[in-house]
Formats: structure tokens, C-alpha cells, sequence
């Protein structure tokens, strides 16, 4: 049984209720999705939300709507969110395909590996490790559908939302060196972190 009880259509009055009209409306829906649904409970946390997921995530910007899909599913994945996993892939479309949806987790797991691996480096508080191999096969960076730029996208923001320093500062200069502007940079650690809201807000949910 969830924690947070989903907020029904038929329930919903006053701001849940507009913002419900508002999701269904812009994202061209019939039914609430059911990450919403948790967020009613709350109704300013929903129509925030809502404004910051249709500006950073269905906006236009630096990125193109499939890139910032395609960070936005891999925070997801990062997370094992089914729910926003779902949600997100049936907004993409055939934008990722089966085969792309996996590299993205094949890309997350191996940031993941990465991350922990550098920030016991990091946190260690010994530069003997530093010396040391890394010893970790990481072929899959170079070995997906996705560009270089896709990748590093990926890289940058799994790699924050793991709080890896190393790992994202030497991502952030690999994506300078590709062309990737500060900009688009910025773009996807905002898609990321409206993201990485609604996840923890739906574990929290239970």
C-alpha cells in the first residue's frame, strides 16, 4: 500500500484540479499519468513541478526534445523509477527504441561503476589509491547508437546525481572538448534535477 495515497481526477478541486486540466491539456492526455496523481496530495509541489517539467523537459532550448528526453529516462532508470520510466518512454515514442532504452541503462550502470569507484578515490582521503589502476572496462562509452555528445550528456548528469566530483568535472571538460556548450550543459542537469524531484518524490510515495 503506498504511502501517499494518488489523488483521483474526481477528488481533485481548486489548484489540483486546474493543474490536473493543465497536464491533460498540454501533454495531450486523457488520464492523469500516475506519478501526478501522487503529486495532487500536494498541490503546489504538483503545479510546480508540472511548470518546471513543461520549461526544462518539454521546452525548447540549447537541446533537442530527444536529448532531453533521453536524459530524463536515463535519470529515471538511475533511479528504477517503472512508474516515471513509463511515463517518459511513452512520451518518446519511437524517439528510443527498445534496443536505445537498454543502452541507456548500459550507460547508467557503467557511470554508476565509475562513480563509486572515483569517489572512494575522492573521499579516501589517501592519494595512494590515485597511483593505482583503475582496471575497469568501460567499452560501452563508445560502444552504443548514441553520439559522443549523447554520451557525455549522460555521463555529466548521471554522474551529479551520483555525486561523483571527479567523475563530472572530467565528464563537463570531455563535453567542452566535443563542442557542447555551457549552455546545453546547463539544460541537462535542469532536465536532470526536475527529474530526479519527481523520482524521489514517488519513492517517497512508496
Amino acid at each position: 500500500m503506498s504511502r501517499i495515497a494518488p489523488l483521483s481526477e474526481s477528488e481533485a478541486s481548486d489548484k489540483a484540479q486546474q493543474t490536473y486540466g493543465r497536464i491533460k491539456e498540454v501533454f495531450e492526455l486523457d488520464e492523469i499519468p500516475e506519478p501526478f496523481l501522487l503529486m495532487g496530495r500536494v498541490p503546489a509541489f504538483l503545479q510546480d513541478f508540472y511548470m518546471n517539467f513543461k520549461k526544462f523537459v518539454m521546452g525548447e532550448g540549447k537541446l533537442t526534445e530527444r536529448e532531453r528526453l533521453v536524459i530524463a529516462i536515463a535519470v529515471a532508470a538511475n533511479a528504477g523509477s517503472d512508474s516515471w520510466i513509463k511515463f517518459l518512454r511513452d512520451r518518446a515514442g519511437d524517439m528510443v527504441t527498445d534496443e536505445q532504452f537498454a543502452e541507456i541503462g548500459s550507460l547508467v550502470s557503467t557511470n554508476s561503476m565509475y562513480n563509486t569507484f572515483f569517489k572512494f578515490r575522492d573521499l579516501s582521503g589517501s592519494e595512494i589509491f590515485d597511483g593505482m589502476s583503475v582496471g575497469l572496462r568501460a567499452h560501452v562509452f563508445s560502444g552504443t547508437s548514441f553520439d559522443e555528445k549523447m554520451v557525455e550528456l549522460i555521463n555529466t548528469a548521471i554522474s551529479d546525481i551520483n555525486a561523483c566530483k571527479p567523475c563530472t568535472a572530467g565528464h563537463v571538460k570531455k563535453a567542452r572538448n566535443l563542442g557542447i556548450s555551457d549552455e546545453q550543459l546547463l539544460e541537462a542537469i535542469q532536465v536532470a534535477a526536475v527529474i530526479q524531484a519527481g523520482v524521489k518524490y514517488t519513492q517517497i510515495a512508496g
